[in-house]
């Protein structure tokens, strides 16, 4: 008989105890969105109706709690295993997962320098949240947010300093600065995984009459970085992701000051894995790199 999916399982193992997706969604460090999506392939797969949702609350079924108490108890002996066979082998790649604007814009260009200092050192990169429903299903993870998951060891990389970019031809000729208000006469490029960057740099900068929301929006900031390149219009820049335009000349960022905001990008392993020789490697590699970046 053909197993369902494992993350699927993982979600409903959390979700039938906060019976919240949104908490759930927050212990695994993903959308609610995706927790909604795990949990209708599992009772699609089972042919049953795990929860009940009523009036804004999320309930089991006498099926989900039947299904919560058989499972319970599993996952500890799939994190046991997973961890002896860990010790067994670390001849095996590394695996990491990255967020993809932060993987193409900060740690690709850095990753030479690992494999010139480690040749020997394997690293498999995904990007995918398909790949990741919660921070246990990578040896290491580079995420945004505060360092404060439960379960994990976490070591800031980089600070989050919002700033609008756009290509130089943009800019009116003999102008290189412009007014925070003068964004009203260019496209605003939206990066769809990160909505509030806009309204939280306008508000910032006293900016009321600009509809934070309104332009072209894009999957990612990647895309949004590269439509920012070919001129379509400006883009909410994270500076330490964009550095490297700017410095080049293929970015502009003229419409006044980096707004830091209260969250940066951190590495973060589970704490069984700390003396683990592999990861121990890229986690001194990738923090060296990290304090090399100007203040």
């Amino acid at each position: 008989m053909k197993l369902p999916p494992l993350n699927p399982l993982r979600v409903f193992e959390s979700a039938s105890h906060t019976l919240s997706f949104t908490q759930t969604a927050r212990e695994l460090h993903v959308t609610t969105g995706a927790v909604s999506r795990q949990i209708r392939v599992l009772e699609e797969f089972l042919g049953a109706r795990l929860f009940e949702r009523i009036s804004g609350e999320v309930r089991l079924t006498p099926a989900g709690r039947e299904y919560r108490d058989d499972l319970r108890g599993a996952f500890e002996r799939i994190g046991m295993a997973t961890a002896k066979a860990l010790r067994r082998s670390r001849t095996a790649p590394l695996q990491v997962w990255c967020q993809m604007t932060f993987a193409m814009r900060w740690l690709l260009p850095r990753m030479p320098a690992f494999q010139a200092r480690h040749p020997e050192r394997d690293v498999v990169l995904t990007t995918s949240l398909k790949q990741l429903e919660s921070l246990s299903d990578a040896e290491v993870a580079i995420c945004i947010g505060h360092g404060d998951w439960p379960g994990v060891v976490s070591h800031h990389l980089v600070d989050i300093e919002l700033v609008p970019v756009c290509s130089p031809r943009l800019l009116p000729t003999g102008r290189s600065r412009l007014a925070p208000a003068e964004l009203a006469r260019f496209t605003l490029l939206q990066s769809a995984a990160r909505p509030d960057y806009w309204g939280r740099w306008l508000t910032a900068h006293g900016v009321g009459h600009i509809d934070p929301a309104r332009g072209v929006t894009f999957e990612n900031a990647a895309l949004a970085y590269q439509a920012a390149l070919q001129g379509m219009g400006v883009a909410m820049g994270q500076y330490a992701l964009v550095e490297d335009d700017l410095k080049a000349g293929r970015l502009v960022a003229p419409f006044g000051d980096r707004l830091g905001i209260d969250s940066g990008f951190y590495l973060v392993y589970p704490q069984r894995l700390e003396k683990d020789a592999h990861l121990c490697d890229f986690r001194d590699w990738v923090l060296e790199a990290a304090r090399r970046e100007p203040a």
